[in-house]
Order: structure tokens, then sequence, then C-alpha cells
């Protein structure tokens, strides 16, 4: 199967790890060139985008896009690790305390918007070269610096056993790059006074992914088997929303060395487009500036 390249919206199971998935996809295609658009908790499921061959280059790009997460919190203590996985360290008796759907509401507003969020102990973030998990799993912890996210909206969803006495509740968030949802879980809990930690997670999105259109790696092993390859998602449409420009046969060729070409007459100045050449190959991502086309990122290499 060499020669493929694409985007494969996989959908993670509970239990493996994102490295786990690239793994597997590396035996189910035979190609080695495949990377994760972020990564996903071995106990949290849902919607990981795999670059495969030259998609590869969009990575970054698919990293960088927005996330949408469907979190469960349970209320009445939380851990260390801020999700089930981890040992109890505050707690309170939740029959005796009582919180409401409309205190849940009150304390989730807070955060929709631009925010400064403490990451984890448990978490992959280097800190002196040393991974912040492997320092927490020695017992040590240190001071790190919040870090700037966004949320964009939090809907709030089915609560246990009733909206007048939660113990348990779904959201609902939509949230830039870089945002722990554990984290969240563990600050409502913290205004809440009951503590609480995330019992749950499922990406629903990323980016242009959802959840409805992602195929489990089983999916993907038997479709591969009689090649039926549809499961790829071309690369050029991760990047619909820019304009299309075809070059001809010469500036192509030119483009494709290393040469500046000039911009085709229907291209407008600082604006950016997919590039491709006469028949239907997608060459580069350019923006054309004064005249010229401006690569941004390559795709014509085989």
């Amino acid at each position: 199967m060499a020669g493929l390249s694409g985007i494969i919206n996989v959908y993670k199971p509970k239990g493996i790890t994102s490295h786990d998935v690239v793994y597997k996809l590396r035996k189910i295609l035979g190609i080695k060139k495949i990377g994760h658009t972020g990564t996903l908790d071995p106990d949290a499921e849902g919607v990981l985008p795999m670059c495969i061959g030259r998609a590869t280059k969009t990575a970054d790009m698919l990293t960088a896009a927005d996330k949408e997460y469907m979190a469960e919190v349970t209320l009445g203590f939380s851990t260390d690790t801020q999700d089930s996985s981890g040992s109890v360290i505050k707690s309170v008796d939740m029959d005796d305390f009582i919180v409401s759907s409309d205190d849940i509401e009150n304390a989730v507003t807070k955060y929709i918007g631009d925010i400064n969020q403490l990451p984890p102990m448990y978490s992959a973030i280097k800190i002196g070269g040393k991974k912040l998990y492997e320092l927490a799993r020695q017992g040590i912890e240190i001071e790190r610096k919040p870090r700037f996210v966004k949320i964009n909206s939090i809907k709030l969803l089915d609560f246990y056993p009733n909206k007048e006495h939660v113990m348990k509740f779904k959201m609902l968030v939509s949230c830039s790059k870089g945002t722990y949802i554990r984290a969240l879980c563990n600050d409502i809990g913290e205004d809440l006074k009951c503590f609480a930690h995330m019992s749950g997670l499922v990406r629903t999105k990323s980016g242009r992914f959802d959840l409805e259109h992602s195929y489990k790696l089983s999916e993907i092993e038997n479709m591969a088997a009689i090649g039926n390859m549809s499961f790829f998602t071309p690369v050029d449409e991760v990047f619909s929303e820019y304009g299309k420009l075809v070059l001809s046969d010469n500036a192509a060729f030119k483009m494709c060395n290393g040469t500046q070409v000039k911009s085709p007459a229907e291209a407008k100045d600082g604006v950016t487009y997919r590039v491709y050449d006469i028949n239907g190959k997608f060459l580069t991502i350019s923006r054309a500036e004064n005249g010229k086309m401006k690569i941004l990122k390559t795709f014509y290499q085989d």
C-alpha cells in the first residue's frame, strides 16, 4: 500500500494509547509514515485523526484545531490525577452535600471564554527536560505556570440522579488546543466546594473531523483487506476553506522545482490558496504576495 496519503478519522477505544493506534495502523496499511494529531489518554476514547504519508505535513495544523469533548464529571472527591485512575486527595459526603444543576450552571459560566489554566502534574508537559507525569509518579510536585486556553462553550447534560441533588453530570466542551478537561473538571469541583474528578472522556470533534464519521480500527482493517480505502480523507480536503488555483504545466513544473512563480491572473494578493496542476494533482498551500505565489506547505512529493 505504498504511496497512500491522506487523513484517517480513527475512533480510539479505551485502554490503548495514541501510539498504539499508530502501531496498529502501520501493521494494517504497511506504511511507516504515520502520525497522530493530539494525544488522547489511554482511558479516553473518540476522534483521533491520523496523518498518513504526505499528510503528515498537515499534523501541526490539525493539532492546532479546536476540539470538542464529552466529559463525565463525578462530584464528591478529587484525585491526584484529576481523573478516576488516581488516588483520592479530597472528599465530602454527597449524601449531605446538596448541589443542584443551577449551582453547576453558575459554576461553569466563569470558564467560558479566555482563561488561564494550571496544567495538571499528571501531564506530558516538559519542564527542565522532564515530563510532569514522570515527576508526579515519583511523588514530586513542582510549580507550573498557568497556560492561556479558550473555552468556546460548555453545554451541561445528563444530571444524575436528578437536577436537585446532582452527584454526577456530563458536559459537552468546545475548546482550544492545549485545554485539559481533567483540570476543568477539578476546578469546577473546587468552586462547588464538593470536589470533583473526570470519570469519563470522549473526544467528539477535532477540527473538521467528528465522532459520527470516525472509523474503528477493526473497520479499517476489514475495509483495507478488500481494497476499500474510502476511510481516507484526501489531504487537500483539510484545506477546503481556501480557494483553488490551477497552474499551467510550466508554472507547476517550476513550483515543484523550488522556483517562485507568478500569481495567476485570478489570484488576489494576501489570499491563501490550494494550488493544483492541470491534471488535478494537489501541489501546495500558497499565498499570493506582490504578484508571486509564496509557498506555505508543499505536498507534491510522493
